[in-house]
């Protein structure tokens, strides 16, 4: 599909061909992608196969592990329970998950977590070889080993695990209709998005739908479920509640999340989150900051690492991620300048939903 006036096709017809290139190459089996621009479709298009046994074609409704897209639902979370009035972004984390205080833990808050500015270490599992589809086990895993090695605001460092679990312990803890974290998910963002076939865990219905995730050696743990399904089988799980990887969904519901943000926290008339908080999630929060999950393989390699620009939860535009979006989709917030007090974006093999308006 290519119709679109404000795209070249000529130019889409260069995605498709460098997407044939990596499946060709063996980079990755297959996936979809799919570009609207203003609302309007523009390009939408399978690729190849869902495993190296080419047995089953990726469809538009393949089902496709998020992985740390995961985080960007737990952000909307969080604004929710701010815009209800439940938590600021200035309020400590251990006000809230008083298990957590302590120390330097203290001083963190919502903002530090979202900013992936806590002083936590990166680290992808709080113990070695525990199970991780279960969120209270995590938590309690996660307030007894994770201690700071800075102060919060310090340092930008990318939690590929400990923030977004706090932040979805947060969200649990603070609703008031006391739901688990994936009931609230599905019933405060989920359903009121119409994204009928995302959710945390593998749902049942989704399973036939689902590719299963290939790890190619390169990932520095394994990801392991009570159910016991093999050495990555969390991201088979299906009561999996993990707020910082755990969700499955297809690229037409990727791409209704993505036009929420756009719309300014609306979708088809109706209000999931307020423009102000959307507006402030894409904005700079970080300074000039590196994102020293990435600057130590930058410095080594003899390049200068650039800035994380980091929103609320979001990464945003700025040179470490290239400069191909909207100059209107980034704000860089004065030098110095503090989180507001406020009471009212990784990889995924396969599957790619872009949206764009410019």
């Amino acid at each position: 599909m290519t119709s679109h006036p404000g795209f070249d096709s000529g130019r889409l017809d260069l995605l498709t061909a460098a997407v044939e290139r990596d499946i060709a190459a063996d980079l990755y089996f297959g996936g979809v992608i799919s570009v609207k621009r203003g609302g309007q479709a523009a390009y939408l298009k399978t690729f190849g196969y869902s495993s190296p046994a080419k047995d089953r074609k990726v469809a538009e409704d393949s089902v496709f592990s998020l992985f740390s897209v995961t985080k960007a639902f737990t952000n909307i979370l969080i604004f929710q329970a701010i815009e209800r009035g439940l938590v600021t972004l200035t309020t400590p984390v251990a006000k809230i998950i008083p298990e957590f205080a302590g120390g330097l833990r203290d001083r963190i808050t919502v903002f530090h977590l979202l900013t992936h500015s806590a002083g936590l270490p990166t680290m992808f599992e709080a113990r070695p070889g525990m199970y991780i589809d279960r969120l209270a086990e995590v938590i309690a895993a996660i307030c007894q080993v994770a201690l700071p090695i800075e102060a919060a605001g310090a340092r930008v460092d990318y939690a590929p695990l400990f923030n977004h679990a706090l932040l979805g312990e947060t969200a649990r803890r603070l609703d008031l209709k006391k739901r688990s974290y994936r009931e609230i998910l599905r019933e405060d963002l989920f359903e009121p998005l119409g994204m009928k076939d995302t959710s945390m865990g593998v749902r049942r219905d989704l399973k036939a739908r689902h590719l299963i995730p290939e790890f190619r050696g390169n990932y520095p743990i394994q990801h392991l479920g009570h159910s016991n399904l093999g050495p990555n089988g969390a991201f088979e799980e299906e009561d999996a509640e993990m707020p910082w990887v755990g969700c499955v969904s297809t690229a037409s519901d990727m791409m209704r999340f993505a036009e929420m943000l756009r719309g300014g926290g609306t979708l088809d008339g109706r209000r999931i989150v307020s423009r102000a908080l959307v507006e402030r999630a894409r904005t700079v929060w970080t300074d000039d900051k590196p994102n020293e999950f990435y600057a130590n393989g930058i410095r080594a390699a003899g390049g200068i690492a650039p800035p994380a620009n980091i929103g609320l939860g979001f990464s945003v535009r700025g040179p470490r991620w290239g400069r191909p979006c909207s100059e209107r989709w980034h704000r860089r917030v004065p030098s110095g300048h503090t989180a507001p007090e406020l009471r009212f974006f990784g990889w995924i093999p396969n599957a790619t939903s872009v949206s764009s308006d410019s």
